[in-house]
């Protein structure tokens, strides 16, 4: 038994210009201006979606329960539209789904996103459901392990989707550069997929994970008061460089491939220095990282939904062929790592 991504959705609040984002309330939001200015040009980001324009409703003083009590508002219509996009795109229904996991690491709530979406939509009362929260980027990763695992063992048709609202966790006026980065960089998307046992889509063929313990404070995602706060180190990079080939190497040896046998990469675009740190240790040229970083310029990082819309540039493209292997890669709190071995397979395989 083999499972495959049968379809992709994704669903977006309403964009705005990176530069009218500063303009309209960064640039007076940070009190270290030029430095500031320097971090928000490099980004990588040319358009970003708010849920909460901050141009519009400031959020920097609500309390983190404020803060939920408008996550829950937004992301499950946002969610319905990916589901209910992925579900159409893999010619199923809700009533299909077995088994429904949706990623977050931006709110919380219990009922939660996942029994409200599956009301909305009529999914099957027995629909099982896991939901995954606070992993961070890479969470859509692990999650598309358990989703497939359920496809495999017992044949179940899954549904995978991730929801992140980010600018929900607007902080307080800051001169720390690590906060400036991640208001720079971050950015609204859900995103979903559809898992199938058997016939043709992208294959999920196998899944590595590294966690480096000992760096486990260079990224952080905490709980405040006023919401979530970041700690997004400028070491990170340093440490993918030391990890990220032998994992893939690891991955790829699993099943007598190299790097050279891998037709597509979609790479985690958590900032510009993250691909280029991956695409120069693994040797990749601008075209096998350019999906990641048109993903960057016109979405921003929306944290774990992030993987699925580089994977759903890659689908929509038109370029992938019959056999064709892809690396997944994101990476997150830990630090860690994951990727994951994808292969394209025909629709007409039985």
């Amino acid at each position: 038994m083999i499972a495959n991504i049968a379809g992709f959705g994704s669903s977006f609040p309403p964009a705005i210009d990176q530069q009218q984002a500063w303009d309209g309330f960064f640039s007076s939001h940070f009190t270290k201006t030029r430095i500031a200015s320097r971090v928000w040009r490099s980004a990588g980001v040319d358009r970003r979606h708010c849920a909460v324009d901050p141009r519009l409703e400031d959020l920097s003083l609500a309390t983190t329960a404020e803060r939920m009590q408008r996550f829950l508002e937004l992301a499950v219509p946002l969610t319905c539209e990916a589901v209910t996009r992925a579900l159409a795109s893999a010619g199923l229904v809700p009533t299909d789904v077995d088994q429904f996991t949706v990623v977050s690491c931006t709110g919380y709530s219990t009922p939660g996103v996942d029994i409200l979406v599956a009301r909305e939509l009529g999914m099957k009362p027995d629909v099982e459901r896991l939901n995954v929260g606070h992993m961070g980027c890479y969470a859509a990763l692990p999650a598309l392990a358990s989703v497939t695992n359920a496809a495999i063992a017992r044949g179940q048709i899954g549904m995978l989707a991730c929801v992140e609202l980010t600018s929900l966790h607007v902080q307080p006026a800051t001169d720390d550069v690590e906060q400036i980065v991640a208001h720079a960089l971050f950015s609204d998307a859900a995103a979903a997929v559809a898992i199938v046992p058997g016939g043709g889509g992208i294959e999920v063929v196998d899944l590595i994970a590294r966690t480096d313990t000992d760096t486990a404070d260079l990224m952080t995602w905490q709980i405040t008061d006023q919401g979530f706060r970041m700690r997004l180190s400028s070491k990170v990079p340093g440490v993918l460089d030391r990890h990220v080939l032998s994992l893939t190497q690891e991955l790829l040896g699993r099943h007598g491939l190299t790097t050279d046998d891998i037709a597509h990469w979609a790479i985690h675009p958590g900032g510009p220095r993250i691909i280029d740190t991956v695409a120069r240790r693994l040797g990749l040229d601008d075209d096998a990282v350019a999906d990641s970083r048109e993903t960057l310029r016109t979405h921003g990082n929306c944290s774990s939904a992030t993987t699925l819309l580089v994977l759903e540039r890659m689908s929509a493209s038109g370029r992938l062929q019959a056999d064709d292997h892809i690396v997944a890669m994101a990476f997150g709190p830990g630090l860690t790592l994951y990727a994951a071995l994808l292969r394209v397979r025909p629709t007409t395989t039985p």
